[in-house]
């Protein structure tokens, strides 16, 4: 009997002989993560810490202290690793890693570091969208935009940008959808002034092609979401194409208003006063003909014309 006690107590010993060495190693492990977070080294830092985590649960109630050092600072780690894969731009490899970031500080009651985990990644998505646009990669900025949106809906910005991918794409409407949903989040001015710029593009590119009605149609589309003198200018050339001499009247007019200086504002006089006396509105020719009159190139001619019409 007093023998078996003997070597009872040999275990126990032994027992806590080696309870003691683990939580040794579990506190080295630890202190190794702290020195390889002290020199940057975020992924060696979280691979010591989450091995100290493990070695301290390990050791019972004595490696309370350490368990609870380790699970307040592996969120934060686990974020820093995805900032640095932000900074050097590997996207693809920042969002799971912010999503990880997210669960383990679920998992470990850090809810400040979830949030801002979640919060970075529409941010994310956001920043490679715009690098893909600006590399005119047009259908991987889609893509990345669209990824933007679902993670945050009311992202203003991020709809007028996937406007002008798509329209970079010649979407026409899908651009004016994304446009339009710009307007609803904070960002009508911009939204509009691309919508303008958008179908005067296309203006351009429908008379280029000859396809002078189409033309007329998109530059008209243009000025109503924008005042815009060049497209009245594109639709008053548009209209000549089709020998429709009132409505091309009409489109120079207004762009003479919209750009009461532009350099070929005389070249457009002269123009509408010829049409105009060509379709037989004597007064509208010789209200033009009349602003011409002291011009170097035009000025004989438009007086010669003013007395032939009997211009009072």
């Amino acid at each position: 009997m007093k023998r078996f006690f003997l070597t009872l107590t040999a275990v126990v010993l032994a027992a806590g002989t080696m309870a003691a060495q683990d939580m040794a190693q579990a506190t080295e492990t630890y202190n190794n993560g702290a020195m390889s977070l002290q020199m940057g080294d975020n992924a060696s830092a979280l691979a010591y810490f989450e091995q100290a985590l493990a070695m301290g649960e390990a050791c019972g109630e004595e490696g309370t202290d350490l368990v609870n050092n380790c699970k307040d600072i592996i969120p934060q780690v686990t974020l820093a690793i995805a900032k640095d894969m932000i900074q050097a731009e590997n996207y693809d490899g920042a969002v799971p890693q912010l999503q990880k970031a997210a669960e383990v500080a679920g998992t470990y009651g850090k809810p400040e570091v979830a949030d801002e985990a979640n919060g970075l990644i529409p941010q994310v998505y956001m920043q490679k969208a715009n690098t893909l646009l600006n590399a005119k990669d047009f259908a991987g900025a889609i893509a990345a935009y669209e990824q933007t949106i679902a993670a945050d809906p009311d992202n203003g910005n991020a709809y007028l940008r996937l406007g002008m991918a798509y329209g970079a794409t010649g979407k026409i409407a899908e651009a004016e959808a994304a446009y339009t949903s710009a307007m609803q989040y904070g960002m009508e001015s911009q939204a509009t002034k691309q919508l303008s710029t958008l179908y005067l593009r296309l203006s351009q590119s429908y008379i280029k092609s000859q396809k002078y009605a189409e033309g007329i149609d998109a530059a008209l589309k243009s000025n109503e979401y924008k005042e815009n003198a060049n497209a009245m200018y594109l639709a008053g050339n548009a209209a000549m194409k089709l020998n429709k001499t009132s409505d091309a009247i009409n489109y120079y007019e207004q762009y003479v208003a919209l750009s009461p200086n532009a350099k070929n504002v005389n070249d457009i006089y002269y123009t509408i006063a010829v049409v105009a006396q060509q379709a037989g509105n004597k007064e509208k020719a010789c209200g033009y003909y009349q602003k011409l009159l002291s011009h170097a190139k035009y000025g004989a001619t438009a007086k010669a014309q003013m007395q032939a019409l009997q211009c009072n």
